[in-house]
């Protein structure tokens, strides 16, 4: 592979991101709403109104009193008040799959415009006769859309950390984020996902012939967190950090296979023929 030719792809997917509206609006209004509308206004509404003003919190009092035994139970039993243990409860447990969503749609929409994008700016037929081998082309979609995904993530991570400590000191009069699964997901967990979703994206991109259809298909992969946010709300599972381990190593095991696949299926004259006939 050819790392200027990489670079030299990644920075050009990455610079034509600033230029769509389409791309780069999702990208800004979701992570705000996830990393300071989310966490300040459960924390700044639980300190001046009581569990009672919130009608749907019946879910999460229920879900508390039924904790099995263990650590997360004891974790979260510490706090002498409810108000704290539902605030305990939902910034380091509930809303951690949630947060995932944020790389999860960040790396698919620059993944799902990679190629497409291509085709729709009429640039695609020039970039597939440059002297660039296939491998490379695409290690640098790869990167443009990881790279994006990671930088907004560690932002918001830091973001989420300084609301939920900022809001939620004079309640609990000390720091009580980020915890070790918290640092787990970040570090183990979003780069393996992200990963998966840019690997699938990409792939979704070459084939199909618009971005709507790209991204419609690709945004598919946010229901298993959708999924996990739910077996959180009903006790089925929890977000624990030997869990996180476990998913992690899982996605980066999916994710040396779709390479391997993807390596030998990737091939110039198909994504010709697929996009430019």
């Amino acid at each position: 592979m050819n790392r200027d030719a990489i670079q030299a792809v990644a920075l050009k997917d990455m610079q034509s991101i600033s230029s769509n509206i389409q791309i780069w609006l999702p990208l800004i209004i979701v992570p705000l709403i996830f990393s300071i509308v989310l966490p300040g206004g459960l924390i700044l509404g639980l300190r001046f109104w009581n569990l009672d003003s919130f009608g749907n919190m019946g879910v999460i009092v229920d879900l508390l009193e039924k904790l099995p035994p263990g650590g997360l139970r004891d974790s979260i039993l510490q706090w002498d008040l409810f108000e704290k243990q539902v605030v305990y409860f939902m910034v380091n447990y509930l809303f951690a799959p949630l947060f995932i969503i944020i790389p999860l749609m960040i790396s698919s929409i620059i993944a799902a415009n990679s190629f497409v994008g291509e085709k729709e700016r009429r640039t695609l037929e020039s970039l597939l006769f440059a002297p660039v081998d296939i491998k490379s082309l695409f290690m640098g979609k790869v990167i443009s859309a990881f790279v994006p995904a990671m930088v907004v993530t560690f932002f918001c991570a830091l973001l989420y950390g300084l609301v939920v400590n900022s809001t939620a000191y004079p309640l609990f009069k000390t720091i009580i984020f980020p915890r070790l699964n918290w640092i787990v997901m970040i570090v183990w967990v979003i780069p393996a996902s992200s990963l998966f979703a840019i690997f699938l994206n990409v792939v979704i991109s070459a084939k199909v012939k618009g971005f709507q259809e790209a991204y419609q298909l690709g945004a598919m992969i946010v229901l298993p967190v959708l999924a996990l946010f739910f077996s959180q709300l009903t006790g089925v599972l929890f977000l624990e950090t030997s869990l996180l381990l476990w998913i992690g190593a899982a996605f980066f095991l999916i994710d040396y296979f779709m390479l391997k696949v993807i390596s030998r299926a990737f091939d110039r004259n198909k994504l010709f023929e697929s996009q430019v006939k």
